[in-house]
């Protein structure tokens, strides 16, 4: 394994949604002078996290694009179904069941799955053996009993 391969987080929810939980860490992503690029393999999903991102908070919003629109290279956060990395992030956020292609480009890949759906669990789980096959360094987190995250292994 190389010094700058990829890291694989893999972030099971148990007691949140992807919408309590992507806007915190794609403004962490982002506070790290990072881009983010997030795939999703259901185009509504993107539409209306395009919408939510705009409106999650009272006093701000998300800065971000949707890769069919002009500028996309410009985004500091991408929505995409797409394989490309247009807006040269350095993070990649894999959502509903989304796969990650070609990891060369990333840092890190945070892959989000709801802990309650079997189907997704399972999709996890495959994806997590091929990471850990490839030989690149992965953690998982699982919500605690707390609000915070904890680390599994």
């Amino acid at each position: 394994m190389s010094a700058n391969a990829c890291e694989v987080w893999f972030y099971h929810l148990e007691r949140s949604t992807l919408d309590q939980v992507l806007p915190e860490l794609l403004t962490k992503t982002l506070q790290r002078g990072w881009r983010a690029l997030v795939r999703s393999t259901e185009p509504e999903r993107l539409e209306q996290m395009d919408s939510f991102l705009w409106t999650f908070q009272e006093d701000g919003f998300l800065p971000h694009g949707v890769s069919n629109e002009p500028f996309a290279d410009h985004q500091p956060v991408l929505l995409t179904t797409g394989e490309d990395n247009p807006n040269g992030a350095q993070a990649l956020f894999l959502i509903d069941g989304a796969q990650p292609g070609d990891l060369k480009p990333f840092e890190r890949c945070i892959v989000l799955f709801d802990g309650r759906d079997e189907e997704a669990l399972a999709g996890a789980r495959g994806l997590w053996k091929s990471v850990k096959a490839q030989g690149l360094p992965a953690s998982y987190w699982r919500q605690g009993e707390r609000k915070g995250w904890e680390k599994q292994a």
